[in-house]
Order: C-alpha cells, then sequence, then structure tokens
C-alpha cells in the first residue's frame, strides 16, 4: 500500500501491504516483503531484499526530536541509506539519522530483529546475527562479523574484518581483525579465517597475530605493520575513543 510518492526502479516486488511514503528511493530489482514500512528519506540500492515487517525509517529515539504526524510525510531527519544487494530479515529497525546519515553498506546481511539505531554506519559487506542491538552513533569497518545477541554501546567504534562472539556487550572500541567475546567484550585473538577469506597473505596475518599479543596499539607498535594494513588500522584509530586494547 504505497501511501506517498516515492521513486521505484524496475523489475521490483513490492508486496500490496507495505507502507511506503514520500522521499523513498527504491532502486532495481528490490523486494519488499509483506507490512514493511518505509519512510523518507530512504535510499534502497539496487537488489536488495527487504523482509516481512521490517521498518525502515523510523525517528531517531533521541528526546526531542520530531516524529511526523502520518505515515507518508518525510521525516526532517538525516537519511537512512542502504548499499546494492543488501538482505534485511523480518522484523529488522533501521532508525533515521540525528546528525549523520544512517548507513548499510552494499552487500550486508542484516539477520531478524536487528535494531539499527541513529546515526550507525556499516561498512560494505557486514554480517548481522539475529537480534544485535547498536546504539546510535556506531561506526562499523567493512566486512564485520556480529554473532546473535550482540549489543553494541553508543559511539562504539568496531574495525574491519572483526569478529564479535555471541551475547557480548561492546563497551569499547574493538579494533580491526580482533576476534572478541563477552560481557564485557574482551580481546579473544585474531579473526584469521576472515583474514584469510579476504585475501591477506600470511606476513600479514602473522604481523596482527604479534600486534595482539603483545597487548600493545601505540603508535610505534602499529608502525611496523605491513603497508596494506596501515590504512585499516588509521581509519579505526582516527574514531575510537576508547580502545580496547
Amino acid at each position: 500500500m504505497t501511501i506517498g510518492q516515492p521513486s521505484i526502479g524496475t523489475e521490483c516486488d513490492i508486496h500490496p501491504t507495505a507502507v511506503i511514503g514520500d522521499a523513498v528511493t527504491i532502486g532495481n530489482g528490490v523486494a519488499v516483503g509483506p507490512f514493511a514500512v518505509l519512510t523518507g528519506p530512504l535510499e534502497i540500492g539496487d537488489n536488495c531484499w527487504i523482509g516481512p515487517s521490517v521498518t525502515l525509517g523510523q525517528p531517531p529515539e533521541w528526546i526531542g526530536k520530531t516524529h511526523p504526524k502520518n505515515w507518508r510525510d518525510a521525516s526532517p531527519h538525516q537519511p537512512i541509506v542502504i548499499g546494492a544487494d543488501s538482505t534485511i530479515r523480518e522484523h529488522s529497525t533501521v532508525h533515521h539519522g540525528g546528525e549523520r546519515p544512517t548507513v548499510i553498506g552494499a552487500g550486508a546481511f542484516i539477520m531478524n530483529r536487528v535494531s539499527i539505531g541513529h546515526d550507525v554506519q556499516l561498512g560494505p559487506g557486514c554480517t548481522i546475527a539475529p537480534s544485535v542491538t547498536f546504539g546510535g552513533h556506531v561506526s562499523v569497518g567493512d566486512g564485520v562479523n556480529l554473532g546473535i545477541g550482540t549489543v553494541v554501546h553508543q559511539r562504539r567504534v568496531i574495525g574491519t574484518k572483526a569478529m564479535v562472539g555471541m551475547g557480548s556487550v561492546v563497551s569499547k572500541d574493538i579494533p580491526p581483525f580482533a576476534k572478541s567475546f563477552g560481557n564485557p567484550v574482551g580481546l579473544q585473538g585474531v579473526n584469521t579465517v576472515g583474514m584469510e577469506r579476504a585475501g591477506y597473505n600470511a606476513d600479514e596475518i602473522a604481523a596482527i597475530v604479534q600486534l595482539y599479543g603483545s597487548g600493545s596499539m601505540d603508535d610505534g607498535a602499529r608502525s611496523e605493520l605491513p603497508d596494506a594494513l596501515q590504512s585499516t588500522f588509521e581509519w579505526w584509530r582516527t574514531r575510537a575513543t576508547k580502545p580496547l586494547i
């Protein structure tokens, strides 16, 4: 049931019970399931799959932020941007941004009942297991994997290719390629399998194992990393305010 004036691409399959408001842009080849609610500003890339009862575009859960008076009008808040080839499974929720866009990078696999708060930004290729909850303003690097029921505190940073075990409470910033779990989350090693699958060579993997084994993440220790890893750590370093190590 489209109640606004969205822009919908070609070869889309929009269930008749879906509610779609103004300022929603849907790419080509997108499927939207029964009882999904999509309110703008919202941009969905090509070939995405939006499951039943997914809600995309509610206002930030932030006291004092405006709530639209109907389901047609676009929110006055920052947009949601969902990259191409992403899957968002049933009953998941994504909120508009309060200070910056809420972003789900291309190729994401968001499983059921995931809550993505305002201003969260996920890099491409992330896998988010069922019932994960993100507080606001979280930044997540490329290819991150979060286990079932993980809770991420607001404003935390999770580096590229990090893996977090199920039921963890992420109250500090997790560095790239880390394997971590627990409440509170703790460093448990290196996501060597993820690094191998991403094409990192043996020397690069060994350098991360040595770095985390030393327990030091100071500038001197990071400067010894291979060049291929420097930009990834710089992305994390410039955002992290409560580093895990």
